[in-house]
């Protein structure tokens, strides 16, 4: 499309955010190697033409693409990081090589679910693969909707530069040697841009021939078009002054690979990916968002229908009824996350404080208040509100906000029912029973009772919905874009739901149960195994011990975690104590709880209490603490006990008491510098000295990056560690794992992590004090073994895995974790690392599940 005579201008080939490519996770790609552009974070899933001109290029991944435009700028189009190792899958091509385009015709379509949940990044570029052939480039920015919004646009120039130096008597003629490409994925966008890159460093005229084919070295476009494939066998040809010193630079590079990891690359071709591309007669394809196999009778949930009256009763009388609904759902959510926290779910509890957050969404309540002005009832606002919010989120295609829109769904029909005074449907459920629906709110899902539902499965959603974190957080074998098919299967029909591989088996005949029951019974064997041997100490094949302890939230789950074989109490979670109540608990109160907690024990386990954890993000009624723009960076943790010592002393009493008898500790969270912990103990030693009591065992989480990078000094002070992998991996990175966009890119296993955390063990191992993880990565399977390897000797980990974490300590060499825990935290990203240790795992202990 063109603006003027001289204006080219470049559209948006998809809906979505525009980002500087600046900003890519890339540094090929952001340091603008492959070309001039800009990034995209789409919202939709069908490539549209951006300009007029002629398909050049098409991956055979069918992951990107190139435009030449008729004014000869060429329009690189790359959806996705590190797609083109998905080897196609996912996407599907719409035109071919050689075909001419107008602006807004489909070009690839893609399956966003997939690719977002098997490759690093859904970011598209947008680029001009030749800026030499340019100028004047004004990017665009913010939310463009495809065919619509101009992204960029420039000036072609009158006459394209020439891309090599002019003939001369001095030309030579070089051919090197045959070259066999090592790249796994061969010559994509990455190394063909380092290739253009380093073929821009010379003056001659420089070309990489395959086979009869011969293309321009400069051109990132023309080079992916030439589909040079792994094992291809390739020459570089230069013609000019410096033709002999380009081939000898270039050619060992580009038989080395280019500078791509290239075992990090082969290991990820490799992968074995969720998504059934194709299935068997009887089956049905979808999306394994939750691993197991079980086999149940089919319970399809249908969607209620509720008779909306239209006619409000007056502005004042259905903004009350509003306003009480709110209230009245808010308490809801509140006391179901206070149920799933007490239950040692805080994970789950977190989902639920999203949906509150919902309810103070401005535009949200602006447009209930609109309708209830136009004489609409309460109800009938605010139905029309969040399904047309849910509605607009549900239709870009992005899997992100698919979970973000069935968020809102689960939340508007909790108030409607309130509004229209209906009670939540119940279902009439029996013995193993598959839930297969169009989608399932959280609220569905939480309140299933595993001993009769076995799996679910639903048309919508993603991998990273909430259903499906809640599905994997249970236990629960789950399938997520389910063939819509499934939906006309009836209640009763018996099938097999395998999410492993994404497959609905429907009723399968006598051989494939038989296979499937093995499977599951050997399953079962192996937890049963996990099980007996959960009461044993965790040693590694090399002799290592390493402590397996229990993160508790509540009385009741002590007994549960020595039955199951927890060693201790790596972390009490105080907060069930303050929660859901108008005053703070007594002294007596939480010296009765944890007494209880320290009978169940026994004195032979060492428990520790972390002292109240609360803040901006985890507010208390009775506790009021000013609106944050930030809380995480707030007032939270020891913070707020140090500005209210009243609260922190009540509690060190209470936990002094107990430890006269049991071996019990206090650890103080979010602990930034050593002078917030030297207030803390000040404290602690002043409060045993009133009560005349011995002074106990005190240390600190290491949450905050700055406490880790002090470790040396805390560790002179302190009697032990405990490193919160959550919350240091969310500081360390920047990202919120709150965030609807960010949660799914923190990874703890990311290098400057382990980094971080290998500074946190030596300082312990120095001072001989005990180095302790509480967070998620001591029950991931690879990151057992990077903590194994960086010397953490204690995991506390969640009451339901401590059989199968002991499990796998048991397998593991602690000498090679640790060689390998050396190179990793040189790797460049999490994926890389996480990679690194499952192979170790493979090949040293077989696949471990």
């Amino acid at each position: 499309m063109t603006a003027s005579a001289d204006i080219v201008e470049i559209l948006a080939p998809l809906s979505g955010y525009l980002l500087p490519v600046e900003t890519f996770p890339d540094p090929v790609f952001a340091q603008k190697l492959v070309g001039e552009g800009i990034s995209l974070d789409p919202t939709s899933n069908v490539l549209k033409a951006p300009v007029a001109g002629e398909v050049i290029q098409l991956h055979a991944a069918a992951h990107a693409l190139t435009i030449r435009t008729a004014s000869g700028a060429e329009i690189l189009i790359h959806i996705g990081l590190d797609t083109v190792k998905l080897g196609g899958k996912g996407f599907e091509a719409l035109v071919a090589r050689g075909d001419k385009v107008s602006p807004g015709q489909s070009l690839i379509r893609f399956n966003a679910d997939f690719i977002a949940t098997n490759a690093r990044s859904l970011l598209t570029q947008i680029l001009i693969a030749n800026p030499e052939t340019v100028k004047d480039l004004q990017l665009g920015s913010g939310l463009v909707e495809e065919g619509r919004d101009v992204i960029f646009s420039f000036v072609p120039l009158a006459t394209s530069g020439k891309t090599s130096a002019p003939a001369s008597a001095n030309t030579q003629r070089v051919v090197s040697a045959t070259i066999v490409i090592v790249n796994p994925a061969g010559i994509h966008a990455r190394p063909a841009s380092v290739l253009a890159g380093m073929a821009r460093q010379f003056s001659c005229d420089l070309q990489l021939q395959k086979g009869d084919r011969a293309v321009n070295a400069r051109s990132v476009s023309a080079l992916m078009a030439l589909e040079v494939a792994r094992d291809d066998k390739v020459v570089l040809v230069a013609n000019g002054e410096d033709a002999a010193k380009a081939v000898e630079y270039i050619a060992p590079r580009l038989a080395e690979g280019l500078g791509e990891n290239l075992s990090a690359a082969a290991d990820e071709q490799k992968e074995q990916y969720v998504m059934a591309e194709t299935t068997k007669a009887g089956q049905m394809a979808g999306i394994g968002a939750s691993r197991g196999v079980a086999i149940g009778k089919v319970l399809r949930l249908r969607s209620e229908k509720y008779d909306i009256p239209e006619a409000g009763r007056g502005y004042k009388y259905e903004q009350s009824e509003f306003s009480n609904a709110v209230k009245r759902a808010t308490l809801q959510l509140s006391s179901l996350q206070d149920k799933l926290k007490r239950s040692g779910n805080p994970e789950r509890a977190a989902i639920f404080a999203a949906h509150a957050e919902l309810l103070d969404d401005p535009e949200l309540m602006e447009l209930v208040e609109r309708g209830i002005m136009t004489g609409k009832s309460a109800a009938y606002a605010w139905h029309g509100a969040f399904t047309t919010h849910a509605e607009r989120l549900q239709s870009l295609n992005n899997q992100l906000l698919a979970a973000r829109a069935n968020d809102l769904k689960d939340l508007g029909y909790r108030v409607l029912r309130i509004l229209l005074s209906i009670e939540e449907k119940s279902y009439n459920l029996s013995d193993k029973q598959v839930i297969i629906a169009e989608d399932l709110t959280p609220s569905t899902i939480v309140n299933i009772d595993k001993e009769l539902v076995v799996a679910c499965c639903t048309v919508s959603g993603g991998a990273t919905s909430h259903v499906a974190i809640l599905a994997r957080s249970m236990g629960l074998p789950a399938i997520v874009g389910l063939d819509p098919a499934a939906l006309e299967l009836k209640d009763g029909t018996l099938v097999v739901v395998d999410g492993n591989r994404g497959i609905l088996t429907v009723e399968p005949d006598d051989k494939e149960i038989r296979i499937v029951e093995g499977t599951m019974q050997r399953e079962e064997l192996t937890r049963a195994e996990e099980k007996m041997h959960a009461s044993e100490i965790a040693i590694t094949s090399d002799g290592i011990e390493i402590r397996v302890v229990a993160n508790i939230g509540d009385v009741s789950s002590a007994g549960q975690a020595v039955d199951l074989g927890a060693e201790g109490v790596g972390l009490l979670r105080s907060e069930f104590l303050f929660m859901n109540r108008s005053v703070a608990p007594s002294e007596e109160e939480q010296y009765t709880a944890y007494l209880a907690v320290a009978e169940k024990m026994g004195k032979e386990r060492p428990i520790i209490i972390r002292t109240l954890d609360v803040g901006g993000d985890k507010p208390l009624s009775y506790l009021p603490i000013p609106h944050e723009e930030n809380p995480f960076l707030g007032e939270r943790g020891i913070r707020v006990c140090l500005n209210r010592p009243e609260i922190l002393i009540t509690q060190l009493r209470a936990i002094l008491r107990v430890a006269q008898d049991y071996d019990v500790r206090v650890m103080f969270p979010m602990i930034a510098d050593i002078e917030e912990w030297r207030q803390a103990r000040r404290i602690l030693h002043e409060t045993a000295a009133a009560m005349k009591l011995p002074i106990i065992k005190a240390g600190i989480m290491i949450e905050v990056p700055s406490a880790a990078m002090l470790a040396e000094n805390f560790a002179s002070e302190t009697d032990f560690f405990s490193i919160g992998t959550n919350d240091l991996s969310q500081y360390v990175l920047a990202m919120d794992r709150g965030h609807p966009k960010m949660a799914g890119k923190i990874d703890a296993m990311h290098p400057s992590i382990l980094r971080i955390m290998s500074i946190v063990a030596e300082a312990g191992r120095r001072h001989k004090i005990e180095v302790g993880v509480c967070g998620g990565l001591a029950s991931d399977i690879e990151g057992i073994a990077a903590l194994i390897g960086l010397g953490i000797s204690k995991l506390s980990v969640d009451i339901p895995v401590i059989a199968t974490v002991k499990a796998v300590i048991r397998r593991l060499s602690a000498a090679k974790c640790s060689e390998l825990v050396g190179e990793a935290t040189r790797m460049s990203d999490a994926m890389a690392v996480r990679q690194a240790f499952k192979k170790l795992i493979e090949e040293g202990r077989g696949e471990l599940k």
